[in-house]
């Protein structure tokens, strides 16, 4: 199933609650949530206490995108304060396994991201140990740039290599996502689809029925 995460950053922070419930009832599944810290990425954006007051207000499917530095520090104020999915990077922990298994035993569903520059490779050793695969389609930190070509190319050789081994992980999409290319994204290979401005810049109700028309028309292709 095509699922469409919409990524708060992009959102108007004055009207959160009612941007998310909008976003939620014009059909998106999952809510993506870039947490950063100023280390692992240049920019700050927010943490637990925003996630908390969040989800006091929708029960929608908490996609949470940590962009931090050592990631494991922190699984359980994350798994805590309401998050579902718990998607840290590749580059950002020298315990890869053992912050799977953290998330893991919290009871919480597991990602691992990477960034341009991280060849698909690198994932092949976690793929079955993890149930959503994030590969950044563009530099992580900033929103608003424009999607990375070649990093579609790293979508392809996730989904063989998760084809290949006979598993049913996610792979989601993260960068510079519109309605005029994320057609690009899915025929690539991957099935959850983050955007950002294109979803909450303007009739959010609107974008998101025209990412969910396009998502839908993808599934009937394949």
């Amino acid at each position: 199933m095509n699922i469409l995460s919409p990524s708060i950053l992009a959102a108007d922070f004055s009207r959160l609650g009612e941007q998310i419930r909008e976003a939620e009832h014009a059909g998106a599944r999952y809510l993506h949530i870039d947490v950063m810290d100023g280390m692992f990425v240049p920019d700050i954006s927010f943490g637990m206490p925003v996630i908390l007051s969040i989800r006091h207000c929708s029960d929608i499917f908490f996609d949470v995108h940590l962009m931090i530095q050592k990631p494991e520090r922190y699984i359980k104020e994350f798994a805590d304060c309401g998050a579902d999915l718990i998607n840290f990077h590749l580059e950002a922990t020298e315990d890869v396994t053992g912050t799977i298994q953290k998330i893991r035993f919290l009871g919480k569903k597991v990602g691992i991201t990477i960034s341009p520059h991280t060849p698909a490779k690198a994932l092949e050793p976690y793929l079955k140990l993890v149930d959503m695969v994030l590969v950044m389609t563009v530099k992580p930190g900033f929103g608003g740039q424009k999607l990375i070509p070649e990093c579609l190319d790293k979508v392809r050789e996730v989904r063989a290599m998760v084809m290949e081994k006979g598993l049913r992980t996610d792979i989601e999409v993260d960068g510079g996502i519109r309605l005029d290319n994320v057609d690009l994204a899915l025929e690539a290979g991957a099935n959850v689809v983050v955007a950002g401005s294109a979803v909450f810049q303007n009739k959010i109700s609107e974008n998101v029925r025209q990412f969910m028309e396009k998502l839908k028309k993808a599934e009937v292709n394949d």
